[in-house]
């Protein structure tokens, strides 16, 4: 049905208190839609969407025109979007082309919950962290894009998470030397930010990128948090359960970067046997897990340990288990050599002050043992 337009006429302020700083509006620009039938509004933003090309073709939902608006200000950017790909810690993943070099790249999208202050303090924190951080096996912030409620970081592209790679490929693509390089290729990443005060706090195979070259990156630093000498208090929900270093499960709020390193043992042992470590499916099963291959632990083993909140004296006494007997009672997959269960062993110590570090676990011998390809 046709619209009989009429010439504008200056609004009154008292009805239409919205429009002040708007600019010039019309009656029928301010009037509220709470007073039109929904058959209204869907005809009058037809109407509107037929002279406004960011809007062409939607139901009247004002989600998918800010959607189609959004798209249009990424592509202002130089950047074509794809499709979703997964989720980060606290926001969607998108796949999308960088025009200017034809690249592909990923875009990680933050809500920014206006009406609660702005943008979270996690999501700052990501990007201040991101923005100090240039090594080959971290991944790498390139640009951020600012659109009215959402912030979109982009990130260098990688073709798979290391848990699709185990569940899609299986041992074929994860032989001794594929475990031997993708070790070594997170623990110099790991090193790297351990080096620059941080702790990742939420290592685990969804998070470990690998692209079709076989370069590992470690992403998604939603939970990181910089830390300083002397160590303060952090909180101890972090970090996915299978992969939660016991000191953090026993309630501590004091921890290092070995709580990083306890996750890159379970990575290793799950590469291996293409399975869990740790598979808890609560806070005391994971301990259980813990202490059925390793013993349940007290001062002699851990010193210190009855002084974490969680800490009881009646659980069950588990003796440490052989250390390689357990491994291939797993049923690895991929040959299991001594210095291999010497690094894991040196990973999942359970008091963090004996803990290897990234820095040496890097120079272990495990990733040295062979010299075949030596000519003199």
């Amino acid at each position: 049905m046709s619209r009989h337009l009429r010439a504008p006429r200056p609004l009154p302020e008292e009805m239409c208190k919205a429009s002040k700083g708007l600019g010039n509006r019309t009656l029928d620009d301010c009037l509220p839609l709470a007073l039109l039938t929904k058959e209204d509004r869907v005809q009058e933003m037809k109407d509107k969407c037929k002279d406004d090309p960011d809007t062409t073709n939607v139901d009247g939902s004002k989600d998918a025109i800010d959607e189609r608006r959004e798209e249009r200000d990424i592509i202002d950017q130089g950047y074509t979007k794809m499709g979703k790909i997964g989720e980060g810690t606290y926001g969607e993943v998108f796949r999308a082309i960088h025009k200017a070099t034809n690249s592909t790249v990923a875009l990680k999208r933050v809500h920014l919950h206006i009406s609660h202050g702005g943008i979270s303090t996690t999501a700052l924190r990501e990007i201040a962290l991101l923005k100090e951080i240039k090594h080959k096996n971290v991944l790498r912030l390139r640009d951020l894009i600012y659109r009215d409620t959402n912030l979109y970081l982009v990130f260098d592209y990688s073709d798979v998470d290391l848990r699709r790679y185990i569940e899609k490929v299986g041992r074929p693509g994860l032989t001794y030397k594929h475990i031997k390089s993708f070790t070594h290729q997170i623990l110099s990443g790991l090193q790297y930010i351990h080096s620059h005060r941080i702790l990742h706090r939420d290592l685990k195979p969804q998070n470990i990128l690998i692209n079709r070259s076989g370069m590992v990156t470690i992403a998604d630093f939603g939970l990181s948090r910089s830390f300083g000498v002397p160590m303060r208090a952090y909180t101890h929900n972090v970090i996915t359960l299978w992969y939660r270093a016991p000191e953090i499960l026993l309630g501590g709020l004091y921890y290092s970067t070995a709580v990083d390193m306890w996750s890159v043992g379970c990575i290793m042992i799950e590469m291996a046997t293409l399975a869990p470590a740790f598979p808890g499916d609560s806070q005391i099963d994971e301990l259980f897990n813990i202490f059925q291959f390793l013993g349940t632990p007290d001062e002699n083993v851990w010193p210190g340990i009855s002084t974490y909140p969680c800490f009881e004296n009646n659980w069950p006494p588990w003796k440490r288990r052989d250390f390689q007997k357990h491994i291939l009672e797993l049923k690895p997959t991929a040959p299991i050599s001594t210095s291999m269960i010497e690094l894991i062993e040196s990973l999942l110590t359970y008091d963090p002050a004996n803990r290897i570090s990234a820095k040496a676990a890097e120079a272990h011998e495990f990733f040295f043992d062979d010299i075949s390809m030596l000519h003199f």
